[in-house]
């Protein structure tokens, strides 16, 4: 394959990508108005995000198992086209139960997008892989800038949230035309025994990992997934919050391997964990311009928390292979799907609580997205804990191996 037609492949799986993050950054800047517009609680605006998040490791599950049948060419066409079912339904919803169905298929067309887009980005560059890969993912924390600025654009020009939706139309298509246009490379992936790989999960670690990814997973999405309607009444723009926390990670992110070579995985995520709870904590007691630097703070705990620990799966557990790690992203995904509606409810029990001290609906929104916000912060405060225990055991294991046994030096 020559350089033009990589190159073509590689800025399709990235407007791809930005596509995908596109839709999460305008849905969490949109509840409101959907709120407003289907007379809508919080509740069962949990339970349509809740879709979205689980169609996404749906896919995510079934493109791994399938990718070596269909290939990638056919995996990022069933992504074109669940987006743009997706997006019509959006657009054309009557209520709680079409927008339920459009959030899963854009779900599962993002879901699409990543086992699709992966390995394809694998293939085309096998002497660089890595890095590249990299520079792909970047495009996720990117793609929620564009998302995030185009939704606060939008908005303020006066147009709804449907003009909002269709934004996205283009992007979609432009990547949609670049992929049916494209010849692709061969796949050159070793098939694994799928026994070897569901045995190589079933360990310690993995489950420990799975658990820290739940929690990790919550606490980036599910807070960027309601700031609006958290930080909506804060006196700082939700918008800008969004784009300035997922500005951070992607530099954070193109930069991430010369510090994770550096520096113990484990030790930058308890790193991490101490960030993000200080930001959200924080976040959840200021309002105005404080938030902005306490949203910084943010960032720079939730920037590892994903790759980072899909690292450590490969890292650590390399007998699960490629299972392993869309295993891991799946259980993420889920997690936040699961946690959504929770979120929504607290928000509505929130609002409940706060009638009794707000003398106005602003303020009455204000106390309820800062309430919720510690309510958040219980997910980076228990991994705090977990990976501080990680990381002792696994300075306690690295100190027992340089000890030699005193009959081994008796008799050496």
């Amino acid at each position: 394959m020559n350089d033009a037609d990589r190159q073509r492949l590689f800025t399709a799986s990235c407007i791809a990508l930005t596509v995908t993050a596109m839709t999460f950054a305008i849905r969490a800047g949109i509840l409101t108005q959907l709120s407003e517009t289907f007379d809508l609680n919080d509740q069962q605006l949990g339970w349509i995000n809740a879709m979205a998040f689980l169609g996404f490791p749906v896919a995510t599950m079934l493109g791994g198992l399938l990718y070596n049948a269909l290939g990638a060419k056919r995996l990022i066409v069933l992504a074109f086209a669940g987006h743009l079912i997706g997006l019509a339904l959006t657009i054309g919803a009557s209520g709680f139960w079409t927008l339920l169905i459009s959030s899963f298929c854009i779900g599962f067309a993002n879901g699409s997008v990543e086992a699709g887009c992966n390995p394809l980005v694998a293939d085309l560059y096998e002497d660089n892989k890595t890095t590249m890969l990299n520079r792909f993912h970047v495009w996720f924390p990117g793609g929620i800038v564009v998302g995030a600025l185009a939704s606060l654009g939008v908005t303020r020009l006066g147009f709804g949230w449907q003009t909002q939706i269709a934004i996205m139309f283009v992007p979609t298509i432009i990547y949609g035309i670049l992929i049916l246009r494209q010849r692709f490379p061969e796949r050159h992936h070793i098939k694994l025994s799928t026994a070897s790989n569901v045995v190589g999960v079933a360990t310690p670690l993995f489950v420990f990992l799975a658990v820290c990814m739940s929690l990790s997973a919550t606490t980036e999405l599910g807070t960027q997934q309601w700031i609006e309607r958290m930080l909506g009444a804060s006196g700082a723009s939700p918008m800008l919050i969004m784009a300035l926390v997922t500005g951070i990670m992607a530099v954070g992110r193109f930069f991430a391997g010369p510090l994770i070579e550096r520096l113990n995985p484990i030790g930058v995520l308890w790193a991490s964990s101490a960030l993000a709870l200080t930001g959200v904590y924080l976040m959840s007691q200021v309002s105005g311009a404080m938030v902005y630097p306490c949203a910084v703070l943010f960032a720079l705990g939730v920037t590892y928390f994903w790759p980072t620990t899909v690292g450590l799966v490969a890292e650590k557990v390399p007998e699960s292979g490629a299972f392993g790690m869309s295993l891991i992203a799946g259980i993420g995904m889920l997690a936040v799907s699961a946690w959504n509606p929770v979120i929504g409810a607290w928000i509505d029990s929130a609002r409940v609580a706060a009638q009794a001290s707000a003398t106005n609906p602003t303020e009455i929104e204000r106390l309820a997205g800062q309430a919720t916000l510690e309510s958040m912060a219980i997910f980076p405060a228990v991994l705090l804990l977990l990976y501080g225990a990680l990381y002792a055991w696994q300075r306690r294991l690295a100190d027992f191996a340089r000890v030699k046994p005193t009959g081994a030096r008796r008799h050496g």
